[in-house]
C-alpha cells in the first residue's frame, strides 16, 4: 500500500511539473504533516545544543574530577591521580556530610514554606487591589526581584551590621539599648534568620506575580455560581480558587525548592558559612571543601551528590505531574 502511494505521489508530482497545475490537497496536507512532526525537534535543537555545551560538558568534567585525587601538588606537577570512589566513601562515611544534608533540608523547608505562604497571600491581594495600587505593588515586587543577589546581600550586610547597622540603630532608638551593638551573625540561628529574610524577600515576587497571573485566568462565572450557592470568601477560595491554582502552586513550590536548595551566594557572601561552619549548606560545603581547603576532588564529589539529590527531586516532581495528568484523563 505504501509503495503504491509513493508511486501515485511521484506520478502526481511529475504531472504538476509537466502541466504547471497545483498539487492535490492530499499531497500538500501529507507534506505539512511530515514537516509538522519534525518542526518541534528543530526548534528545540538550539536550546539542547546550548544546554549540552554550557551544562552537560561541565557536569561531565565535574564527574570525572570526583574520581581523582586533585590537590595543589597535582595541579603544580600536572598529575592525574585516580582514586576511584575514595572521595565518595570519605564523604558518605563522614558525619559532617549528613549534618550538612539535614541542615540543608531544614533550611530549604523553612524558606519554601514562608515563601509560598507569603507569596500566595500577596498574589491573591494583587487580584483584589485597584489598578493604581496594583501597579505600585507590582513595581515594588519587580524591583526586589530584579536586584542582583550579591547587591541584595550587600544591602543586608549593611542593614544588620554590628556597629553601624540600620536595624541596630532603629532598635536602639526605640528603647532596646541592648541591641545597639548586637552581632546578628554571631550564632547559627541568627545568621540563618538573616539569610532566610533575604531569600524570602527575593523569592516572594516570583511566587506572587505567578499566582496573580494564574488567578486572572479563573472564569468569573465560577465565583458567581459559588456566590449564588451561598459561598463566602473562604468557601469560594477552597472550592474555586485553590483547585484552579493547585497546579500552579505545585509547580512554583517545586521551582522554589530547587532555587533555595542550591542557594550559595547569600550564605557565603553574608558570613562564609560561619560561625564555625554551622550555616553551611551543601553548595557552600562543596565550595569550602573544594576551593577553600583545596581538596578539589572532594568538592567535586560533594557537588555531584548535590546534583543527584536535585535530580531525585526533579524525578519525583515529574512522576507526580504525570500521575495527576493520568488521573485527570
Amino acid at each position: 500500500m505504501s509503495v503504491q502511494t509513493e508511486r501515485t505521489d511521484a506520478a502526481r508530482a511529475s504531472d504538476v511539473q509537466k502541466t504547471g497545475a497545483p498539487p492535490p490537497r492530499d499531497v500538500v496536507s501529507r507534506g505539512r504533516r511530515a514537516g509538522g512532526k519534525s518542526a518541534p525537534y528543530l526548534l528545540l535543537l538550539p536550546a539542547l545544543l546550548a544546554t549540552a555545551v554550557l551544562l552537560g560538558w561541565p557536569l561531565v568534567k565535574n564527574g570525572i574530577l570526583s574520581f581523582q585525587n586533585l590537590n595543589p601538588r597535582q595541579l603544580i606537577l600536572h598529575l592525574t591521580e585516580w582514586n576511584g570512589i575514595d572521595n565518595y566513601k570519605e564523604v558518605l562515611g563522614g558525619s559532617d556530610f549528613w549534618k550538612v544534608v539535614g541542615r540543608s533540608i531544614v533550611f530549604t523547608g523553612a524558606n519554601v514554606v514562608l515563601i509560598m505562604v507569603l507569596g500566595t497571600l500577596i498574589g491573591l491581594l494583587l487580584a483584589r487591589l485597584g489598578r493604581r495600587m496594583r501597579l505600585w505593588l507590582l513595581l515594588g515586587l519587580v524591583l526586589a526581584w530584579a536586584m542582583p543577589v550579591i547587591a541584595a546581600t550587600t544591602v543586608y550586610q549593611w542593614l544588620f551590621a554590628q556597629r553601624f547597622g540600620v536595624i541596630n540603630w532603629v532598635l536602639d532608638k526605640l528603647g532596646w539599648h541592648s541591641m545597639a551593638d548586637h552581632n546578628w551573625l554571631a550564632t547559627q540561628f541568627s545568621t540563618f534568620s538573616v539569610v532566610t529574610l533575604l531569600i524570602v524577600w527575593q523569592s516572594i515576587p516570583f511566587v506572587a506575580i505567578n499566582l496573580y497571573a494564574a488567578s486572572t485566568t479563573i472564569p468569573k462565572e465560577l465565583y458567581e455560581a459559588a456566590s449564588l450557592d451561598g459561598a463566602g470568601g473562604w468557601k469560594s477560595f477552597t472550592s474555586v480558587t485553590f483547585p484552579f491554582l493547585r497546579p500552579f502552586l505545585w509547580a512554583t513550590t517545586f521551582l522554589e525548592v530547587i532555587w533555595v536548595f542550591k542557594s550559595f551566594a547569600q550564605l557565603f557572601a553574608l558570613n562564609q558559612g560561619g560561625p564555625n561552619r554551622l550555616t553551611e549548606t551543601l553548595p557552600v560545603y562543596a565550595f569550602v571543601e573544594g576551593v577553600g581547603n583545596q581538596h578539589f576532588g572532594m568538592g567535586a564529589a560533594i557537588s555531584f551528590l548535590t546534583i543527584l539529590i536535585l535530580l531525585a527531586l526533579t524525578a519525583y516532581y515529574l512522576r507526580t505531574v504525570i500521575k495527576q495528568e493520568e488521573d485527570e484523563l
